[in-house]
Parts: C-alpha cells; structure tokens; sequence
C-alpha cells in the first residue's frame, strides 16, 4: 500500500505533515505545532499516531511537542541533537535511520544547518515502490530557502546544493511554511528571463486564490526555479557578480532579506 502524505496548514502560514501507511494505520507526524488540530485528523482517517519528527526548535515548528506528549504519553519525540528540541525523547545525528512501526515507511535524518545549528529534514521512502519525500522545514522553502539565523553561507550551500540538491529528483519537498508566492516573485528578480519560474509563478498565484497549497514541490522544480539552489550555475553567478557558489547564495540572500516584495 502506498504511503501517503496529508498537509495541515497550522498558525499562519506553517504545515505539519502526517504521513502514514494505508493499510496499517500507522502514522507519524511532523512539527505538530497544533496537537489538537493534527489528533483531529488522525482521528478522522483512523490513523494511529506513534512519531513525532521535528525539523528544529523554533516554538512555530516544535511549540506541540510537549502538549501532544500529554495527549499520547509515549509518544516518541524526535529532533536533531544539537538543537535543543522542546520534548525531544530521541536525538538524531545526520544519517541516523528509524522507521515506522508495522510499516514498510523509512525515515533518514540529514542535518541540514543554518538556519539553525541543528535543523533536520527527514527524507522518507516506502521500500516497495518509487516513492520518497523529504520534510524540510525552514531549510529549503518552494522557491527559497531559511534565514542564516545560526549558520553560514557555507552550511547552507553545503545543506541545499550538497545534501537536499542530490536526492532522486522525483523526490516531493515538503516545506515548513507557505511562502512560495513570494519566493518566485523574488527568484524572478534574479532570473528574470526564467520561463520555469514565470510558469511556476502564475501556477502558484492560482491555488493561493482558491487557498490551495503550493506543496509538494520536487527537487527537479526546485534545481530549476530556486535562486538559491541554482549558484552552481554561472549564468547565476555572472547575475549577481559572483564568482563561486558560496559567494552568489551569500549574495541572494541578503538580496532577499533586504528585499521589499
């Protein structure tokens, strides 16, 4: 049986995800910052709850944590081992694997650091068919990327064009927050003359007027519109007058921090 995936929009524009097994019932979810709104929905498709997977500790992505450890006590709470998780039962290093119980869902930490010291996304595959999917919180948006709040330009080229740039292209991104629109908007001040961002753009406007999701994404789309995972190229670079890789993610970001969109 497929795994599946469900988005739940949650504060302002954040998402959890929960992913679960059809046949077996079992699921785990990611930053469940509203408890009461993910059990709600583990309720209504019979799901049964056993994991907890954060992607690093700001409150909008771990703030649940200890309230869904009231609700399901034994819960397993899982967070990246130099970040601090809020709740955090069991501590991950990169490369670290775990999966879900009764399933054939398994579960790959890689530690993705910059925007915070410790930040984890969660590349999640089904053993018996061409399926993965990667959670990647505040590390790479559709479009974009996190803030350098704990790290450099280093670590995060090193996080997006290293670790996330060399999954399966087919594989899905599932990101932390709803920023998308915005994130084409500035990609195309970078690469104007972008036929991929100026389609992905137009698609995007479309579902937020009808409030659908832009998610998942995949990292094909991503090589292909995102500035930040295109510093590789030097037609980039030549863009924004840098010479490396490093450099140029250097440069667009404070581009984009100091951008008024």
């Amino acid at each position: 049986m497929p795994m599946k995936i469900l988005d739940v929009p949650c504060l302002e524009d954040n998402y959890s995800y929960i992913i679960f097994d059809e046949s077996s019932k079992q699921a785990a979810v990611v930053d469940p910052v509203e408890p009461d709104k993910i059990l709600q929905v583990v309720n209504q498709h019979g799901l049964h709850l056993n994991l907890v997977l954060t992607t690093h500790h700001h409150w909008d992505h771990a703030g649940g944590n200890d309230k869904i450890k009231e609700l399901l006590p034994g819960i397993k709470v899982y967070g990246g081992s130099l970040d601090n998780v809020r709740g955090c039962t069991h501590q991950l290093l990169n490369g670290d694997t775990l999966s879900l119980p009764h399933t054939n869902i398994n579960i790959l930490s890689l530690h993705t650091p910059c925007h915070t010291r410790g930040h984890i996304s969660y590349y999640v595959t089904a053993t018996d068919q061409h399926d993965s999917a990667v959670f990647t919180g505040d590390t790479l948006f559709v479009a974009g990327c996190g803030k350098f709040f704990e790290g450099t330009a280093e670590q995060m080229y090193q996080s997006l064009c290293v670790t996330l740039g060399s999954l399966p292209k087919t594989t899905r991104v599932y990101c932390g927050h709803e920023y998308t629109v915005k994130n084409l908007q500035f990609a195309l001040t970078v690469e104007p003359a972008n036929e991929k961002i100026v389609q992905k753009l137009s698609w995007a406007q479309r579902q937020r007027q009808t409030n659908l999701p832009t998610i998942p994404s995949t990292i094909q789309d991503e090589l292909e519109t995102n500035p930040f995972m295109r510093v590789d190229l030097p037609e980039v670079q030549v863009k924004v007058g840098c010479e490396t890789p490093v450099e140029a993610l250097r440069k667009i970001r404070l581009q984009k921090d100091n951008w008024k969109g």
